[in-house]
């Protein structure tokens, strides 16, 4: 009986030594449940239905007034890889006057959000001045599940994101591409009380250790001007290209990308928006230019789904809330390769001998139903129809359908 005794209160002691951190600090928990289901032609050959649950816990401790710790899990249920763990947005950040620090695995975005973006492991520091807000920060990419953060610059690490998960290989089919990046910027709200300007320098370096190896080092600016009910954007990238082939260094070369677009937003009680938008990343010309190719694969098209280098994409979208708690929106978008050689064509299967630039059209919407603030309901859709270009016109029209539920707790 008395080591009865003693276990339990040796037990109590532990359970209360673990949750002393979270009893001196404020902090809160909460989750998040994901389910869906969507139902396509993904490969053009035959429809295919798939299904995946992600479970995201997170915690949020508040240290004291000017520190604060944020920690998220991922667990993802899919039927061909089981199950898919991960350690998501975890960070430490700290303020000291006008400057902060954040440490561990966070967000970034380039100014035009389409070069380096997402889920990195490192430290970024902010300082705010009347000039403006500047910061540095520098990542490595290694550490975080290939299909969170995608890296495809080059063919070995385009073959390695599409390897499936393999458990009896876990280290070597788990993570992303080993790259190190880092980058320093400066954004100003309102520059003359007229336009906000973002600027950042990026520059990545590739560690995979493969005989072909990808460096590169972009200068990106993006502005927006608000006028009236209308903001305009623009943007644009210069990208300088190092590159190794089979261990011989090639002639460095530059590559370009850019944007455009206008908003539209209608005045009233549930607001909706008009918007257009272009973006253009520049393909291969012989002796001038190199195809322009993020560090991040962001694909672009909800149907087509393909990264930017060396395309031109054409959209047009409206979205308005019907009600409080119903949300739609539509888009139709086109492609255009910029030319005839980076564009790899898959899953369009685009043959060497097609001479055509356009690859076609694709359209899309989607329905939004929250009737509380904790509970989502979305049915989306679209096609692509290559019919509509000049490149495969005969190739099959690419569908999906997809159905999203979300629940907070």
């Amino acid at each position: 009986m008395k080591n009865t005794k003693c276990t339990g209160k040796t037990a109590f002691f532990i359970v209360i030594l673990f949750l002393l951190p979270f009893m001196l600090f404020a902090f809160d928990f909460d989750a998040a449940l994901n389910i869906n289901g969507g139902f396509g032609n993904p490969d053009l050959d035959e429809n295919k239905f798939d299904f995946k649950i992600d479970i995201v816990p997170r915690l949020f401790l508040l240290i004291d007034d000017d520190s604060e710790l944020v920690v998220t899990a991922g667990f993802t249920i899919d039927p061909e890889n089981y199950f898919i763990p991960e350690l998501l947005h975890t960070e430490y950040s700290r303020r000291f006057g006008n400057s902060s620090l954040r440490l561990g695995r966070f967000y970034y975005s380039d100014p035009l959000s389409f070069i380096f973006e997402g889920l990195f492991d490192g430290a970024q520091f902010f300082y705010v001045s009347p000039l403006g807000i500047f910061n540095a920060g520098v990542w490595y990419t290694g550490l975080i599940y290939k299909n969170t953060t995608i890296i495809e610059m080059t063919q070995e690490e385009f073959i390695s994101s599409k390897t499936p998960l393999d458990y009896s290989d876990f280290f070597g089919t788990y993570f992303a591409s080993k790259r190190l990046a880092a980058a320093i910027g400066w954004e100003h709200p309102s520059l003359a009380e007229f336009m906000q300007l973002n600027t950042a320098l990026i520059a990545q370096f590739d560690l995979n250790g493969y005989d072909d190896s990808y460096n590169s080092q972009y200068l990106i600016v993006k502005g927006r001007i608000p006028v009236n009910n209308f903001t305009i954007e623009f943007g644009a990238s210069v990208e300088s290209v190092i590159r190794k082939t089979e261990g011989d260094s090639e002639p460095m070369k530059i590559a370009f990308a850019g944007e455009a677009g206008l908003l539209w937003l209608f005045p009233g009680e549930f607001n909706s928006m008009l918007s257009f938008n272009m973006k253009i990343a520049g393909g291969r010309i012989d002796g001038f230019c190199d195809a322009f190719v993020p560090i991040t694969s962001k694909y672009y098209g909800n149907i087509l789904q393909h990264k930017p280098a060396g395309l031109s994409i054409l959209s047009i979208s409206y979205s308005n809330r019907l009600s409080r708690a119903l949300g739609a929106s539509v888009n139709a978008s086109y492609f255009v390769r910029n030319d005839l050689g980076t564009f790899d064509g898959y899953p369009l299967i685009i043959d060497s001998e097609s001479t055509g630039h356009f690859l076609g059209a694709e359209l899309s919407g989607r329905l939004i139903w929250s009737p509380v603030s904790d509970t989502q309901l979305s049915l989306s859709g679209g096609l692509f129809i290559p019919a509509l270009g000049n490149a495969q016109p005969e190739q099959k029209i690419k569908w999906r359908v997809d159905l999203t539920a979300i629940f907070a707790f």
